[in-house]
């Protein structure tokens, strides 16, 4: 059990059960590292997964549990797919050779979730297809740190400090085509069956300028159209892809 002892064995019983309610697909951390693996936006406290970690990637492979990568560290990622025998997804990630996004899925990795069969599916989130959408958030969170240090314990002022840099600093759109952009990445790094559309519609309040609903795909599929892309990769683009990992995620 990779030196894991029988203390650590109930929690297995615990994902088993979540199996058996109908869950099938896991995210492995949130923004926050967990007991077990390291998160992309936090700072490294395991070094990628642990050995109980490694365990449950196997128990979700065993079981038929999709394991979603998004959200977690680089070393995470690949600790994974070190021990995974079924293909994994990025339900919400871009490529951050594209935009340097902690949360945006590296080349090395890209690589390797083409020789794992998984799929990376393209977020919609502005600071994850734009540079120029995270690089002003940085400078929000860094003008909000500012603020909260030079007014502490007087939160009206901070606010209106806030107001200020927001009506002065507006938020650059992103696009279609930087969505369009992370897809022609991806699939020139990992190749065409290995990307998918992850919007994250669900999670996120500012979207790329037309791509506000599940309504506005064919925006975004008119601009790969214009880009050259065959009706074979689109349809795999739209859901052959995951529909294929999820199949062989279940055998």
């Amino acid at each position: 059990l990779l030196g894991v002892g029988v203390e650590d064995l109930p929690p297995l019983a615990v994902l088993r059960q979540l199996y058996g309610m109908g869950a099938r697909y896991m995210t492995l951390t949130h923004s926050d590292n967990n007991d077990w693996a390291d998160a992309a936006t936090d700072d490294p406290r395991h070094n990628g997964l642990t050995a109980f970690g490694r365990l449950v990637v196997g128990e979700m492979n065993r079981l038929g549990m999709l394991v979603d990568l998004s959200h977690v560290s680089p070393k995470t990622m690949h600790d994974a797919l070190d021990v995974a025998v079924a293909p994994v997804i990025f339900s919400h990630s871009s490529a951050r050779a594209v935009t340097e996004n902690s949360r945006n899925v590296p080349d090395d990795v890209l690589r390797r979730v083409k020789q794992n069969d998984g799929v990376v599916m393209v977020t919609w989130v502005p600071g994850f297809v734009s540079q120029k959408a995270l690089d002003r958030y940085a400078a929000r969170e860094a003008e909000e740190a500012r603020l909260k240090a030079l007014y502490s314990g007087q939160p009206e002022l901070v606010k209106q400090g806030r107001a200020g840099w927001e009506a002065a600093h507006p938020a650059p759109p992103a696009t279609v085509s930087d969505v369009a952009g992370h897809i022609d990445h991806i699939i020139r790094i990992a190749g065409p069956d290995h990307v998918g559309i992850g919007a994250d519609l669900d999670g996120i309040t500012i979207t790329p300028e037309g791509l506000d609903s599940v309504s506005t795909y064919p925006l975004l599929f008119r601009e790969l159209i214009r880009r050259g892309y065959s009706d074979e990769q689109l349809r795999k683009l739209a859901g052959l892809n995951i529909l294929r990992v999820m199949r062989k995620a279940e055998a």
